[in-house]
């Protein structure tokens, strides 16, 4: 029986289906049904509203209610009012729980009395087209006064003078802050003087080095206010995580109040947890492959194609549907392979389904979000771009492709679909991942579990010296400036010092001054990309898209597959120096994967702790990783059918790891032969990475490893997990610290996997630069037991 609801808001819902409906129409066939390990039924709840407070504007007010929203939620009154008394907040409720009105409330009232007697707002965003559907929410309420505008890189230069000397309410970016607005801040003079509120929206995608880069342009953005007579108060929104004030404090600095409890209303949801079947004589690897539940043995299918299937389907029964996947050539993998579906159906269908990544020109973007808020698309195959981006209303499912990295995404995503109320269904579609295949068969490691807190660090010293050159630069840094920036401050502006890049004037009230007349911005590198390369059409002199410099060497070099908006090109070269690489349009009937060689250096131990037989250790090391070659694998089987070899630089990384050794004598013990401890340590290894999201609040694309039989410095057998960012980003210290957990998990994975002699979902990565050989699953589960006593 259909449970479907209304909403507080005055709106007409057509065409509402039942997450019941949706199940039953995927299960049409009966084979589906053995995919399904778990289904988690979420109940739906009520709203709870509030009296709109009585400071808010009339005009904004009305203007509300002309929208159909009657009354605010009880928790929007509550962080609204608390950012109108100047008191700094985080909001930290559900997906599509209103977060935008508890900050606009106060912004849209101050703007309605100027820039002088009321303030302005500055509204930051991790990505622009989340700033530009904020901008076209505000354009659509239409209240009089308030001049709003986006301020990032696809804005004319007439428009950004208009911004500086008119703008009320300013959505921008921390990568436009950080290189434009602070070090340029004396043209800002007057929109920073009546700073009054600083928006951080999602603040929760803040993590890691990003994340720590975030928090110290912030405190610039602080100190430069406080020298216009400025003392914004920050509105922080978030999904739901753990801790959200000490999380607001450490992103800003100052301190927050913070508000949790969601009052708006939703509807039920189904949210099923599904593995994709072996596949009969497909291409197992090394490992041979697994059995499934009817003894045929084989590879598992892919996520893409089983994700494909699932959106086609989906967009056949007219549902609208996103389908989260985790990287741009899945985006246009997954998108390709349901349009190729749907044709065979109706060719109509195919048309209103496409990707959307992060990469895209603008134009192209902006095509893309008109085509999603207008309906004409029905599928999209998407990454966090349109996660972060832009507000979709009415879903009636999300799939999700492979686990998301945390438990915040997780809900984040899922929480798209049933936007207007409605019932929804979200599916977590298991990938060939040691994670993901816990997940599925472990449902308590999802459903109950409290999300993970943010980790970030901003004392990190190769984070904060350059952004202390660049506040140098911006204005000279004093004494009173260093409590700001950090306890790490002091030590770190001596290193600065000593190195020639700041220098230091006056003995009593000493301060520092930036010395080269090179861009400071420079030195920092907020997304850790290490800068872009743009990807050219030599023929047409078409530029495609863009690719981060460390993504290059795996996904632009010369002989590798591209995939934009459903074209497939080939790369011809790539020049790292100049950032262009060249393409030309292909039809390859195989896919590229890069092969990497690393090898890493102890540099200092911070922390160890002794177990019965093994040794675990925290500290830093040097990483040196190079591109030697790349694989070609056919569509469709995945079978390898020729390398090529590379000649790329090296690139080395300084960065945090936790690494666990044992004795010769404790491997022998284990029953590991010398000659399977390569593959066993190996496997280890692999197994590890894959299980540390599920401690750290981190994607295993941010974190690598390495494994020897005798390291050089330890002398004995050697497992390594390193952040893959300069300076650490928390992650391996908190596998450090959930050492007993985290190990414990990754060998209930590799033990519980059906496979012989590993695979995918236990000691397989996507990610090997060796090929993923050699490995030994028995080996590596026997070296756990030892590890763990």
């Amino acid at each position: 029986m259909c449970s479907c609801r209304g909403q507080h808001r005055n709106a007409t819902l057509s065409n509402v289906r039942c997450s019941t409906d949706l199940i039953d129409m995927l299960l049409a066939d009966p084979r589906r049904a053995r995919r399904i390990t778990h289904v988690e039924s979420i109940a739906a709840r009520p709203g709870t509203p509030a009296e709109w407070p009585g400071w808010v504007d009339p005009v904004v007010r009305e203007r509300y209610e002309a929208r159909g929203i009657t009354a605010p939620w009880r928790h929007q009154a509550e962080a609204a009012t608390l950012a109108w008394n100047g008191r700094s907040v985080v909001i930290a409720t559900g997906t599509a729980s209103g977060k935008s009105l508890a900050y606009l409330l106060p912004s849209l009232t101050a703007a309605r009395a100027g820039r002088r007697r009321g303030g302005t707002t500055l509204y930051i965003s991790p990505t622009k087209a989340l700033a530009a559907d904020q901008l076209r929410a505000i354009d659509e309420l239409a209240v009089p006064d308030v001049v709003a505008t986006t301020y990032d890189g696809d804005t004319p230069t007439e428009l950004r003078t208009m911004a500086r000397n008119y703008a009320t309410y300013l959505l921008t970016n921390p990568d436009m802050l950080h290189r434009s607005m602070l070090p340029g801040h004396h043209r800002w003079a007057g929109f920073l003087r009546a700073l009054r509120f600083v928006v951080v929206d999602e603040c929760h995608e803040y993590r890691g080095v990003f994340g720590s880069h975030v928090a110290q342009v912030l405190r610039r953005l602080r100190r430069i206010c406080a020298g216009y007579g400025s003392t914004p108060t920050f509105v922080l929104a978030s999904a739901t995580t753990a801790d959200p004030a000490a999380t607001a404090e450490r992103l800003t600095g100052a301190t927050a109040e913070a508000v949790t409890e969601d009052a708006s209303p939703r509807g039920a949801t189904s949210f099923l947890l599904w593995e994709p079947p072996f596949q009969p004589g497909g291409a197992g690897g090394p490992g041979g492959g697994g059995t499934d539940q009817d003894g045929e043995q084989g590879s598992r299918r892919s996520v893409f194609a089983e994700t494909a299937d699932l959106l086609a389907d989906l967009v056949v029964a007219d549902a609208r549907t996103v389908a989260f996947v985790r990287s741009r050539r899945a985006a246009e993998t997954v998108a390709g392979l349901a349009r190729s579906a749907l044709r065979t159906v109706e060719p109509a269908l195919a048309d209103r389904v496409a990707s959307y990544r992060a990469g895209y020109l603008a134009h192209e973007r902006r095509a893309l979000e008109a085509a999603l808020q207008e309906g004409r698309l029905v599928g999209v195959a998407a990454t966090t771009a349109l996660e972060l981006g832009v507000d979709v209303s009415g879903l009636d499912a999300v799939l999700i492709a492979g686990w998301p990295g945390t438990l915040a995404s997780l809900w984040q995503q899922a929480g798209r679909a049933g936007r207007a109320g409605r019932d929804a269904l979200a599916v977590l579609i298991a990938s060939d991942d040691p994670l993901d295949s816990y997940v599925v068969h472990h449902p308590e490691a999802v459903f109950g579990r409290p999300i993970e807190a943010t980790v970030l660090d901003p004392d990190n010293p190769y984070v904060l010296a350059p952004h202390l050159c660049a506040a140098a630069a911006e204005r000279s840094l004093a004494d009173s400036d260093l409590e700001l920036f950090g306890p790490a401050t002091s030590q770190v502006l001596a290193t600065l010092e000593a190195d020639g890049l700041l220098r230091r004037r006056g003995e009593r009230h000493p301060r520092w001054h930036w010395t080269s007349r090179d861009r400071p911005a420079d030195l920092a590198d907020l997304r850790g990309s290490g800068g872009l390369v743009t990807l050219v059409e030599p023929e047409t002199g078409r530029v495609l898209g863009t690719v981060d410099e460390v993504r290059a060497h795996f996904g632009a070099h010369p002989g590798a597959v591209y995939v934009h908006q459903g074209e497939t090109y080939i790369v011809q070269s790539l020049d790292l120096d100049a950032g262009i690489a060249l393409v030309e349009r292909g039809a390859p009937d195989y896919t590229t994967s890069a092969q990497e060689i690393s090898a890493l250096r102890i540099v200092a131990e911070s922390d160890r702790t002794s177990w019965r037989h093994a040794r675990l250790t925290l500290g830093d090391v040097e990483v040196t990783s190079q591109v030697v070659g790349y694989t070609k694998r056919l569509l469709g089987t995945g079978e390898i059918i020729g390398s090529e070899p590379l000649d790329l630089p090296e690139r080395h990384l300084r960065t945090r790891a936790v690494w666990w050794t044992l004795p010769d004598e404790a491997v022998a013990a284990a029953g590991v032969a010398e000659a399977d401890a390569p593959g066993a340590a190996h496997a280890a290894e692999h197994a590890s990475i894959g299980m540390l999201p599920l401690i750290a609040s981190c994607d295993r694309w941010d974190v690598g490893g390495l494994s020897t039989v005798r390291h050089p410095e330890t002398g004995m057998l050697t497992v390594f997990v390193h952040d893959g960012h300069p300076g650490g980003a928390g992650f391996a210290e908190r596998g450090y610290h959930a050492a007993a957990e985290w190990l414990r998990m990754t060998r209930r994975t590799v033990a519980e996997c059906p496979c012989e002699r590993g695979c995918p979902s236990c000691v397989q990565s996507p990610k090997c630069g060796n090929g993923n050989e050699p490995l030994d699953k028995a080996g590596a589960i026997r070296l756990l037991d030892v590890v763990l006593g």
